[in-house]
């Protein structure tokens, strides 16, 4: 039924651009994701609104769902397991997700009484992006959200890094895990953010001591882990957890290494030129979406990175973390040959 079936929170983005003084003015961690309550998002809205900024954009986010809108649009078979509050918000995040091919069930990810959660993201003038996030009812993301028969069939399940910060979805994420093994599917792992290796690795490692089959990162979260591990070589210490290990670093070569018998590949993957970096939101989250799309056709691993450095270098040029349809469609025909 489904390719791959994804798990993770779900967030409204409300982007705007700012000078590094006004981002420095908020006191948050630049590249870094902050998870504050309601009354936190407030005071930074008030605070964004004094300086006279206006958001920039608004639309669908959550590091899961971006990977399976790009894994969608280029032509997979998508699920995402979330939860969202039976308000506008809610309406809006799921009609946006159906709108660009993945599937959700209202059934099981409304909330009826629940707040949908938002993420504001503040862009500086180098692309960096900043978050703060207020997860609302998507923190109480449980069993109960959960339509496990969506992994008959699947060939992936994805798990987002940022649940490792949610108590709620340890049991969600055990079972999820426990129905993939039986079912035949292969589990990835996305870190997604650097602050889900400072502060949740506990929850992290949790899930990829089970065991796993791909990891997706970047080379700062890749350091965080290995040097909380007491190894000063990243890929050997994520080839511990997973045969294979995708590790992006900004505009350098991504690290693709893969464990086969005893021995270990690697592959080093050129990014694409990018003539101006508008945003880097979304850009790892569509890294991961496209290279599982491409993984999932059985072509090689190579070709998996080139295919996903074209949708991210797409993506880090235009303002959002997602591209439309038929710009996915675009590069696919660009990179991707299945004959």
């Amino acid at each position: 039924m489904y390719d791959v079936v994804a798990i993770g929170n779900a967030l409204v983005d409300t982007e705007f651009t700012l000078s590094d003084a006004a981002l420095d003015a908020t006191g948050l961690a630049r590249g870094n994701m902050t998870l504050v309550d309601t009354n936190g998002q407030n005071m930074l809205f008030a605070a964004l609104n004094e300086q006279n900024l206006k958001p920039a954009k608004q639309a669908g986010g959550g590091s899961a769902a971006n990977s399976m809108v790009a894994f969608a649009a280029l032509g997979g078979r998508a699920y995402y397991h979330c939860r969202v509050g039976g308000d506008d918000m809610g309406d809006f995040y799921l009609g946006d997700l159906a709108n660009l091919g993945v599937a959700t069930d209202a059934t099981y990810a409304v909330q009826a009484d629940g707040t949908t959660g938002s993420c504001v993201v503040l862009v500086t003038p180098d692309a960096e992006r900043t978050m703060q996030t207020h997860l609302g009812t998507s923190s109480e993301i449980n069993t109960d959200n959960i339509n496990f028969q969506t992994l008959k069939d699947a060939k992936w399940l994805y798990l987002e890094g940022y649940l490792a910060m949610s108590p709620s979805a340890t049991d969600a994420l055990s079972q999820l895990y426990e129905h993939a093994r039986k079912t035949g599917a292969k589990v990835a792992v996305s870190f997604a953010d650097p602050a889900v290796v400072k502060f949740a690795k506990e929850g992290l490692s949790a899930i990829l001591n089970r065991g796993v089959d791909a990891i997706f990162c970047n080379a700062e979260e890749a350091a965080l882990f290995a040097d909380a591990d007491g190894d000063a070589d990243p890929v050997n210490t994520l080839l511990k957890y997973s045969d294979l290990v995708v590790i992006t670093n900004s505009d350098k070569p991504t690290t693709i290494a893969c464990r086969i018998d005893d021995g270990i590949i690697e592959h080093h993957i050129d990014s694409c030129v990018v003539s101006q970096v508008i945003d880097t939101n979304g850009a790892g989250d569509n890294y991961a979406g496209a290279f599982l799309y491409v993984l999932s056709q059985n072509l090689a691993l190579p070709n998996c990175g080139r295919s996903a450095a074209a949708v991210a270098a797409a993506v880090v040029g235009q303002f959002g973390p997602r591209l439309s349809i038929a710009e996915y469609q675009t590069i696919k025909k660009r990179t991707v040959s299945l004959t």
